[in-house]
């Protein structure tokens, strides 16, 4: 399909809770399509439909090293998620050119329709845990950088603004 501009900081979208997908349709696989694109564009690990501009519920991942692993999800949810935290250093190309290391849980159980339409369960580790998680905060309308202090989240936008 094609490569979307994602939305910039700071588009009320990226505020707002995306609606729940009902069921997989060509609408829904063509915006998977795009947000694959988009994330291999970056280079990314993940990507939230809201993140172009695209109200739903959508996420795709990709975490592995050779590529080519994509998982698509439709209304994804944490189920649980463990108690040891990872960090890693995380950014969005919605505030391009900042970055934070953020603690996420290190590993997470998810359940999602996925592009069959059947509701998934999987367990997801390390990267792929961070990046599941990152993408759901964004599906709720909440940005990696909402997990830090006020006074750093502060410095962190101003110094993106600057850029």
């Amino acid at each position: 399909m094609s490569v979307r501009r994602c939305i910039p900081w700071p588009d009320k979208r990226l505020r707002s809770k995306a609606a729940d997908v009902s069921e997989i349709t060509d609408e829904v696989c063509a915006v998977w399509t795009d947000l694959i694109d988009t994330m291999e564009a970056m280079p990314g690990v993940g990507m939230g439909a809201n993140q172009i501009g695209v109200m739903l519920r959508l996420a795709v991942l990709d975490a592995s090293n050779e590529r080519g692993k994509v998982i698509r999800m439709a209304n994804p949810e944490i189920l649980h998620a463990s108690a040891e935290l990872r960090e890693h250093d995380e950014a969005s190309p919605n505030l391009p050119g900042v970055s934070a290391v953020i603690k996420r849980p290190r590993a997470v159980t998810v359940k999602f329709m996925n592009d069959k339409g059947i509701i998934d369960r999987r367990d997801f580790v390390g990267l792929w845990a961070t990046s599941v998680q990152h993408q759901i905060d964004h599906l709720n309308g909440k940005l990696y950088f909402d997990h830090l202090s006020r006074v750093k989240r502060t410095m962190l936008i101003k110094k993106a603004q600057k850029l």
